[in-house]
């Protein structure tokens, strides 16, 4: 299948979502063999376990082209394995099987907590295990996430308004309440996502609203008018509602702890009234010292990301610490992963995608950031000399996984899966289909 033996480099890139995928292509054609490792069994990551899942037309799309991508003889997948400390491999014995480089393109796999009392209660959650249950990719779509009638939503970005919009339209919440610590000026949904739930959208609760926090907003010369008509832009041709569910937003209101009745369930959500200092483009929120009590009995931390502790890297402010001086900066960004304690950049391993920053951007942002990690990788590759033969790495680095006596995934086994899940949409008339469980991919394989 391969042609390892025509290459002169062979890497390995850990993580098949778009950052990964577009990096593979890229350094197979500047002569690399690539070994893309991924953790989940199918490739995409959040392009296919994170828009949301009714958005048929984009992901049918991205599918077509990551399908391009793995039909690249020079690139060899290899799904359900895992990268970390406690995990199948570790980084170093990556490195001891004697890639030239590794890529790290994992995203950020881990979840970012405001540290508040509370948050162990039942009926708090964060937003990425929510999107990746209602996307179906295990072991998330088998877990319960019970909901109930009053929603909180921490955090006003697109994270929010999708987890707003399955809240509306699948779960049919009573209310959905957007909290945020600064003012609507300084939200971070774009309209197109607004449009989603924005028939839910409480029009005269909005107006009280900017009419409570208008004193704030201008007296640091922000207009008002401005700030509603950005919101309505996406309510006012939202679609159709098929629910119930009241949406408002709580504005200069910062989360300091979560309160819960005498069974550990969500009863409440105090809050402390902030006010907005600094530049008006840019604000910062402070706080005020009093505090009040918002009723909801859910509520959905929707504050973005952080990188996993336990992969492998040096991590400082919840992202993989890269070289402050790089030696191949691309557009003044560094790839290079360094060691802080040592203060020397990590040879060979580069980071990408939201392993390079955390829930920055959309697909094609990734994508682009995929690609400038890939132009930093074949930099640096051409800088080597005496160079392990790439097929005595790969021969190395196959001897490693079948050791482990997994499932390894190839690309035979995702064409395999694909015609099965193709031949379901077929019989159900459905628009979409994904097997929702390891075990059920595994039959489909026969593994």
């Amino acid at each position: 299948m391969s042609q390892v033996t025509s290459q002169k480099f062979i890497v390995a890139v850990i993580g098949a979502g778009p950052a990964g995928l577009f990096a593979a292509r890229q350094l197979a054609a500047g002569g690399a063999y690539v070994v893309l490792i991924n953790r989940d069994i199918k490739p995409g990551g959040l392009a296919e376990y994170g828009i949301y899942y009714e958005k048929y037309k984009m992901k049918v799309g991205l599918r077509k082209q990551f399908r391009q991508i793995l039909d690249t003889t020079s690139i060899e997948y290899f799904g359900n394995v895992t990268i970390g400390q406690n995990a199948d491999l570790t980084l170093d014995t990556l490195r001891s099987m004697g890639f030239h480089a590794i890529l790290v393109t994992v995203g950020a796999q881990g979840t970012k907590w405001l540290g508040l009392p509370g948050e162990e209660l039942a009926g708090v959650y964060h937003a990425k295990d929510l999107v990746y249950h209602y996307n179906r990719l295990p072991p998330f779509s088998q877990k319960t996430y019970p909901i109930g009638e009053r929603v909180a939503l921490i955090g006003v970005g697109n994270v929010s308004m999708d987890i707003a919009h399955w809240m509306v339209h699948d779960i049919k919440a009573k209310e959905v309440i957007s909290v945020a610590r600064r003012g609507p000026a300084e939200v971070k949904f774009t309209k197109a996502e607004m449009e989603n739930v924005g028939k839910n959208l409480d029009i005269a609760a909005l107006d009280a609203e900017l009419e409570r926090v208008r004193p704030v907003m201008e007296a640091l010369g922000q207009d008002v008018a401005a700030a509603r008509d950005f919101i309505l832009s996406g309510a006012l041709k939202a679609v159709d509602p098929v629910s119930n569910t009241r949406m408002r937003f709580d504005f200069l209101a910062s989360p300091v702890r979560i309160l819960g009745d005498a069974n550990g369930k969500v009863c409440g959500l105090e809050v402390e009234n902030t006010t907005l200092v600094g530049d008006r483009s840019d604000p910062k929120a402070k706080g005020l010292g009093t505090k009040r009590v918002i009723d909801v009995d859910t509520v959905v931390f929707c504050i973005g990301d952080k990188v996993d502790d336990h992969f492998g890297l040096p991590v400082q402010w919840n992202a993989f610490v890269k070289n402050p001086a790089p030696q191949y900066p691309v557009a003044g960004n560094s790839y290079e992963a360094y060691d802080p304690e040592s203060q020397r950049p990590l040879p060979g391993i580069f980071v990408a995608g939201w392993s390079r920053e955390a829930s920055s951007g959309l697909v094609g942002i990734a994508r682009k950031d995929g690609e400038n990690g890939a132009q930093v990788v074949m930099g640096y590759l051409q800088s080597l000399a005496d160079l392990c033969p790439p097929a005595q790495v790969l021969d190395n680095f196959r001897s490693a996984i079948s050791e482990l006596g997994g499932k390894i995934i190839t690309q035979q086994h995702l064409k395999v899966l694909e015609q099965a899940e193709q031949a379901e949409i077929e019989r159900l008339g459905a628009d979409d289909f994904k097997f929702d469980s390891n075990e059920a991919m595994f039959k489909v394989l026969g593994l």
